[in-house]
Formats: C-alpha cells, sequence, structure tokens
C-alpha cells in the first residue's frame, strides 16, 4: 500500500490515482517553501508550533505575519498576552532565526545567505523533491497493482489492463516532471543573491 508522506492510499479509480500524485506534489512544493531563500517569505514559519493554552497551535493562527520588507518578517500577535510564547516557539523551532520583541510585534530579520548555506539549502530541496517522486512512484506501484488485480479477477481485459497500466505511467511521468520543475524554480531561488 502506498505511502502518501506517511498517509496510507487505496485506490478505486485513476482519478483517485491522480488526485494523490497532485496531493503529493502539493506536500512536496509545501516542503519548499519552508527553505529560506535569504528573502523574507511568511511561509517561512509555516511549522512554526505554539503553545497556546496548553494547545500546539499554528503560528500562522495566532498573529498577522507580514513582510514589511525583503529582508524583514514582522510578527503581530492577535492577542498580545501570547508574545513571549510566540517569540520562545520560534526561537526553539529550526528555522535559524533570532526574534526581536518590541513588546507589541516580534521582527525577524533575514540575513543574506552564505554560498555554503545555499549549497545546503539545495540539497535539502534536492532531498524534498526525491521524497516527492518516491512517493508519487509508490502511487504508481500500488495503481498498476490495482490494475492487475482487477484484470486478475475478470473485470478487465488483458488489452484495458495494458491500456491502464501505460495511463497509469503517464500519469507518474507527468507529475515527476512537475516535481522537477519546482525544484528547478526553488535552486534558481535559492541561489539568486
Amino acid at each position: 500500500m502506498a505511502q502518501l508522506w506517511g498517509i496510507p492510499v487505496k485506490f478505486d479509480s485513476i482519478d483517485e490515482i491522480e488526485e494523490a500524485m497532485q496531493k503529493a506534489v502539493e506536500a512536496t512544493q509545501r516542503a519548499f517553501n519552508t527553505i529560506r531563500t535569504g528573502r523574507a517569505n511568511a511561509a517561512l514559519l509555516d511549522k512554526v508550533m505554539v503553545e497556546y493554552y496548553g494547545t500546539p497551535t499554528p503560528l500562522k493562527s495566532l498573529a498577522n505575519i507580514s513582510t514589511p520588507d525583503a529582508s524583514t518578517l514582522m510578527i503581530q500577535p492577535y492577542d498580545p498576552g501570547s508574545l513571549s510564547t510566540i517569540e520562545k516557539s520560534i526561537s526553539l523551532s529550526d528555522i535559524g532565526l533570532t526574534p526581536n520583541n518590541d513588546g507589541s510585534i516580534i521582527r525577524l530579520n533575514i540575513p543574506p545567505l552564505t554560498s555554503e548555506r545555499r549549497q545546503e539549502f539545495v540539497k535539502l530541496a534536492g532531498k524534498y523533491a526525491e521524497e516527492g517522486r518516491v512517493s508519487i512512484r509508490n502511487i504508481r506501484r500500488d495503481g498498476i497493482d490495482f490494475v492487475r488485480k482487477q484484470e486478475k479477477d475478470g473485470t478487465l481485459s488483458e488489452d484495458e489492463s495494458r491500456s491502464l497500466q501505460d495511463d497509469v505511467q503517464q500519469l507518474t511521468d507527468k507529475y515527476v516532471a512537475k516535481i522537477d520543475a519546482a525544484l528547478e524554480d526553488k535552486e534558481k531561488d535559492i541561489m539568486t543573491v
């Protein structure tokens, strides 16, 4: 059974296979959004969770996040009492930025990336892309297994089965190409000074 970024997937039609592949591409794109590029981007904070009244809550649900300029993120909490908790959560997160708290808002200054750091981020993007490709290949495998099972059960003829397997392969090629294109865009974004 396929694992779509950790979620088991079972198919009943080609449309469901395509939908699962589309979700794999979207998950890969979300992973790309968490990689710093040297420019301020609110998506950097998507994975930051804040302990709010005993419940882990996404930062974007607790504050307005804006980018006043290319190198600054500004976080304005809806509840001013949560300012220190948000600051602590950002400090403990893996985004590598130090929050500046002025009593009403938090500013994150995005420093320019060194060439070594850019190379590390390119490798990380490549890792995320490969995870997306593996997910799509797992979906392909399960989709083809689904078609072969229908052929074995007698619901599909051998020709119909071959045709559907070709369709699944074409979908695989299409969505792997989408991940490759997204990776290329992200790499350009990271390497642009």
